[in-house]
């Protein structure tokens, strides 16, 4: 008797290709608002909308806002990691310098980068378990590694004694100080107990974590 088992498998192939594209056209509508309005003011309704759908759909492809939001976190740390990956310099300090440069060029000009991984980083790693399927947690995994491992070549090369947990501890350094630059304010004293504020520019903060970080690179004689 003839099968039908290859059309069946050609609906289901055909069916999971749909549902990439759908799941890939709200990702985008979803990073088009976020670099339009900024995170906070993104809604699924607005993501929806963009799409052409309504938002029981939205979360029949993803678990909640949670997940959507690490998978276009993604996006933007795919991004940033052909930059890192193109810094370039004469030497271990200069690839170093290069590299931080190019984190805070890119932070600078995806403020939403900035507000997306933060938000993620305030959720404790049970709550993420709960809320971001596995399937996504890997990617998201993934790509921050990606990047990490481009800095953490850098800093082994220079002989950093734990090269793994300093590029962690100056990616999420660098990404308040990023939002620092965003803001552009500083508090200080003007006299014991009476607070001021200053300025500071983006470039100041750009000098600021590539000279913080060639210094903690550098290994204590």
């Amino acid at each position: 008797m003839p099968t039908r088992a290859p059309e069946t498998d050609g609906r289901r192939s055909a069916a999971a290709a749909r549902r990439r594209k759908r799941e890939a056209e709200i990702i985008a509508a979803t990073r088009a608002l976020f670099d339009e309005r900024g995170v906070r003011d993104a809604q699924i309704e607005d993501v929806a909308r963009a799409v052409g759908i309504n938002r029981a759909i939205v979360y029949r492809h993803f678990s909640g806002k949670e997940e959507l939001f690490a998978l276009v976190l993604v996006g933007y740390l795919d991004e940033l990691r052909d930059d890192l990956d193109a810094a370039t310099g004469h030497d271990a300090r200069e690839r170093l310098a290069a590299i931080v440069g190019a984190f805070v060029d890119y932070g600078l000009a995806h403020p939403a980068f900035v507000d997306c991984a933060q938000a993620l980083m305030r959720r404790s790693g049970p709550e993420l378990l709960d809320e971001i399927s596995e399937g996504a947690l890997f990617r998201l995994g993934r790509s921050i590694s990606a990047c990490l491992a481009v800095l953490g070549a850098a800093l082994e090369e220079l002989g950093v004694d734990d090269p793994t947990l300093l590029a962690n501890t100056l990616y999420a350094s660098g990404l308040g100080a990023l939002q620092l630059a965003r803001v552009g304010i500083l508090v200080k004293e003007a006299s014991p107990g009476i607070p001021t504020v200053g300025q500071i520019s983006p470039e100041q903060v750009r000098d600021y974590l590539v000279t913080s970080a060639l210094a903690l690179a550098t290994p204590v004689e």
